[in-house]
């Protein structure tokens, strides 16, 4: 049987996916870090938690962004604006009604104040049920992340259970840093690294070295593909979603998105709307 294998855009075997949470002043510092070091984030926002001033001082664990100020920073290039929900419930504690409200009107409101499509989610206190699923469904999200760590870099088999790679402060962060890096491993397919976290927690930790130090390594690299969570969520749909051949002769992309692949040890593109012969 012909071996057969996905690549990110370019043909790299490599992506870095990031997810900060709650939309909060020290997001500002973390954004110039990510701008400067060429790395795309999604930022995960409560539209009804905006603060009403405007704080400067970052020491404090939890300040909230003022709507403009938020509208600022969400908007440049680079960055995914997703949901996590109005005021940041528990949402498997609500009726469903309720429920569907928070995951609604936050997508609603996200929409109006920071332009384009809002699909994705981050679970508020990282907890869900069966109702929130139906609800996140309902509302027209494609994907939520979990707070739940994998310490791997596996395409996520269930997007509305999404398990991120691990946490910034995880203790296995360096060592997951040199496995992803590495040229050569057990890996046939892809690998995506997904770290998430807080920005707040830098603050209060007296740590950002451990995202500067990160940043520094995993930077400026040619062989990995830099990419918001929505974009990775769309390219691994456009792959899955090619029609090919029953003898793998031809491969058909009925996507509107570019894709790569490997077949036979062979790097082969599958431009957007196009029949390739293999």
């Amino acid at each position: 049987m012909a071996e057969l294998c996905m690549r990110f855009p370019g043909g790299k075997a490599r992506c870095l996916t990031l997810s900060y949470d709650d939309g909060v002043i020290n997001d500002l510092r973390l954004a110039e870090l990510y701008e400067k070091k060429g790395l795309k984030c999604t930022f995960n926002l409560n539209s009804g938690t905006w603060n009403e001033r405007d704080y400067d001082d970052y020491t404090y664990e939890h300040r909230r962004l003022t709507l403009e100020k938020a509208k600022g920073l969400y908007t440049r290039s680079g960055f995914e604006v997703a949901s996590h929900s109005v005021t940041h419930p528990h949402l498997e504690k609500l009726p469903a009604a309720n429920c569907t409200k928070e995951i609604l009107e936050d997508r609603l409101a996200l929409e109006k104040d920071f332009g384009g499509a809002v699909r994705g989610f981050a679970y508020p206190f990282g907890t869900w049920n069966d109702t929130v699923i139906t609800s996140l469904k309902a509302c027209g999200m494609v994907y939520a992340r979990t707070v739940w760590s994998s310490h791997n870099f596996e395409i996520p088999r269930d997007w509305l259970v999404l398990r991120p790679t691990c946490h910034h402060e995880d203790p296995e962060l360096s060592k997951l840093t040199e496995r992803f890096l590495e040229k050569e491993g057990p890996w046939p397919d892809v690998r995506l690294f997904y770290v998430w976290g807080h920005s707040y927690e830098f603050d209060f930790h007296n740590n950002w070295e451990i995202i500067e130090n990160f940043t520094d390594k995993i930077s400026g690299r040619d062989d990995i593909w830099y990419s918001t969570n929505i974009e990775v969520y769309d390219y691994v749909k456009a792959y899955e979603g090619l029609v090919f051949d029953a003898a793998l002769t031809e491969v058909t992309n009925k996507s509107m998105i570019d894709v790569w692949l490997v077949l036979e040890g062979r790097e082969i593109k599958v431009g957007a709307g196009e029949t390739v012969k293999l």
